[in-house]
């Protein structure tokens, strides 16, 4: 290993040690135990972290030992069921030991690829200006910095932390990606194929500590990066290049689809209480496809499919632009420029601005007030004996003072649920009062997953707590108010 890379390794690691965010003091206390158990005192914070000097006979120790005669493997399969001569005190789990044989070792050695392990290529990504941003003045809220037919970027400079991080996220506001569900699934299988070609910067930008996700939204889909401010542009710029030339592979392609429809087939494996919640959403959300649908349609498509509705899907596209932290405000547009210079501005522009009509928002279901609403679904797993419910009440759209008087309520009535609904009667182990919002509409949720209970049964009990909680803040007084 040659010194000038054990030093970039070693730069590395101090950034990240010094620059760690924020741990639960019950992991920290953990980490350090264990250093307890490899380290002299002085080296117990910092031990595990830290590279301790360069020690070339070491490293070459190491080295000498990864060998195929030298190389113990775990294996486990379904296919070796009842083809097992041994079973472990603990938990009963069966496994045999067998001695790898030297013919096998040859085979391995004989059929080794012709390129031997090397070290990593340079890691662009690794930041080395930590430096932080001067800010003229401390700014509470994000503020709409530009706005353009291409794009919004909103901006909120790092006034509290003083780390030399960043975040960006950007959303793609794509209007086709979600008109039909064929759009919908196909939007998705986009989403993870990026991820899935991205990972070759991967490991580059996480051992730089950059992170990044691509996600599908219900608009369409979301790009999200976080880490070090002073390399997170290039990573931005990376990815923006990779969905510009976006091309189908067709093996990939085949994986991901595999993988998706996986994740559609589990769905009726979620809890109960997930699966209602989920209903709760699909009712209340104007234009959004059932899982069975998406399901349906999955089989049919094919890499072709994708391939022609991709520049459908970003032919009409509005980016919305979010950029906080130890970033100038400078820096930002720029970024925001080099995406529509990319995506709108070039000899044969892949997207082009939304029409006004196309800018709408998600809609929401209005409920009418004094009309309860009831929606029954049978469960899908028959092994599962849970049932749950989720009574969802519609307080109304976004407004500072009613946002506030909301989540007074749910703060002042989350124990008194879990005191009576949990603890006195019982009804289920998952039982939770939470705050919703859908596309601004805000709301407040019961949600109680029961095997003693039948749904409703529990709603009756929630109608009752709220009657009695109303007639307890009726008499509650001033001094109890205050506190």
């Amino acid at each position: 290993m040659q010194f000038p890379l054990f030093v970039k390794l070693s730069a590395v690691c101090e950034t990240k040690f010094h620059y760690q965010d924020k741990i639960r003091p019950s992991d920290y206390v953990v980490n350090i135990a264990s250093n307890m158990q490899y380290y002299p005192p002085k080296d117990w914070l910092a031990g595990s972290s830290l590279p301790s000097k360069f020690s070339p006979s070491v490293i070459q120790m190491v080295l000498d030992q990864l060998s195929p005669n030298n190389v113990r493997i775990f294996w486990e399969s379904k296919g070796f069921e009842g083809h097992t001569d041994k079973v472990e005190p603990w938990y009963g789990t069966a496994y045999s030991i067998e001695k790898i044989t030297a013919s096998a070792i040859q085979g391995w050695v004989l059929s080794a690829p012709e390129e031997n392990i090397h070290l990593p290529a340079p890691n662009k990504f690794i930041p080395t200006d930590l430096s932080l941003k001067i800010v003229p003045e401390k700014v509470k809220f994000p503020v709409l910095l530009s706005r353009s037919s291409y794009s919004a970027l909103w901006y909120k400079p790092d006034t509290l932390f003083s780390t030399p991080k960043a975040y960006v996220k950007i959303n793609f506001n794509c209007p086709y990606a979600g008109n039909s569900p064929e759009a919908e699934i196909l939007t998705h299988i986009f989403t993870q194929l990026l991820m899935d070609y991205l990972n070759d910067y991967a490991y580059y930008a996480q051992v730089a500590g950059l992170y990044y996700s691509i996600s599908h939204t219900d608009a369409g889909f979301q790009v999200n990066l976080l880490g070090y401010n002073h390399k997170l542009r290039i990573l931005l710029e990376t990815i923006v290049e990779e969905i510009a030339t976006f091309r189908v592979k067709t093996d990939r392609f085949s994986v991901i689809k595999e993988m998706v429809t996986k994740e559609y087939q589990n769905f009726k494996y979620q809890q109960p209480y997930q699966q209602a919640m989920y209903y709760c959403s699909l009712i209340l959300q104007d234009q959004t496809w059932p899982w069975v649908e998406q399901l349906e349609v999955l089989p049919g498509l094919q890499a072709e499919d994708l391939a022609k509705f991709v520049p459908v899907m970003l032919s009409r596209t509005f980016l919305e632009c979010y950029i906080a932290g130890n970033i100038e405000s400078q820096e930002a547009e720029a970024m925001v420029r080099h995406l529509e210079d990319v995506l709108f501005k070039c000899s044969k522009p892949l997207c082009q601005p939304l029409f006004p009509s196309q800018h709408l928002t998600n809609r929401v279901t209005k409920l009418e007030s004094g009309i309860n609403y009831f929606y029954t679904s049978e469960c899908l797993n028959p092994d599962d004996e849970n049932s749950a419910l989720v009574h969802y009440i519609q307080v109304g759209r976004d407004d500072f003072k009613l946002n506030a008087k909301l989540q007074l309520f749910a703060l002042v009535a989350k124990q008194p649920t879990f005191h009576q609904l949990r603890s006195v009667e019982q009804l289920g182990y998952i039982t939770v009062l939470m705050q919703r919002n859908d596309c601004g509409v805000r709301g407040l949720q019961f949600i109680i997953q029961s095997t003693v209970k039948a749904p409703g049964s529990i709603e009756q009990r929630v109608e009752a707590f709220l009657e009695m909680f109303e007639t307890k803040l009726k008499e509650m007084t001033i001094e109890e108010f205050k506190v």
